[in-house]
């Protein structure tokens, strides 16, 4: 699992919404960072950083929501909450394959067969929810919920702004 980004200034932070605006944009920008090969099924450690991510962000939105305006807000951590949901369904796919596959390495050749039937179902469904995530990502970029985010973060800082 990828490590959460440091937020710098975060501890240096003059004030909570000047805080808030710091953890709000990285943590925007850890999401979007592991958005490249998400859909790749081989490669299930990016599904699973992006939706870790998106839980982060959830936390950082909730956390300081006072900070930011009330229905902006509400209508973004929705956003996020609909993106995570997304990823969360195609996560459970792909934990569930790995778990058949271990189970059917220590089963005898016998009763393969039937893993080998509930993995093919497995990774049906993990398609399903792939075309759920690409959905979701193509809602958000139509949706502008990157450039959202950060401007949401950088409405409540002072006129200096917060450096990257």
């Amino acid at each position: 699992m990828a490590k959460a980004r440091e937020i710098p200034g975060f501890a240096e932070s003059s004030s909570y919404r000047e805080a808030a605006a710091r953890a709000v944009q990285v943590r925007t920008e850890e999401v979007f960072g592991f958005r490249e090969g998400v859909l790749d099924v081989s490669d299930i450690d990016r599904v699973h950083d992006m939706r870790v991510a998106t839980r982060r962000l959830r936390a950082a939105m909730e956390i300081f929501a006072p900070c930011f305006p009330k229905k902006e807000h509400g209508r973004l951590l929705k956003e996020v909450k609909a993106l995570a949901d997304a990823l969360g369904e195609r996560r459970d796919r792909d934990v569930a394959i790995v778990a058949m596959e271990t189970a059917a390495e220590q089963m005898t050749a016998a009763d393969r067969p039937g893993i080998a039937h509930l993995t093919a179902q497995l990774r049906e469904e993990q398609t399903r929810a792939n075309g759920v995530v690409e959905q979701a990502l193509e809602k958000v970029d139509a949706d502008g919920l990157r450039e959202r985010l950060l401007a949401l973060a950088a409405e409540v800082l002072p006129a200096e702004g917060v450096a990257s």
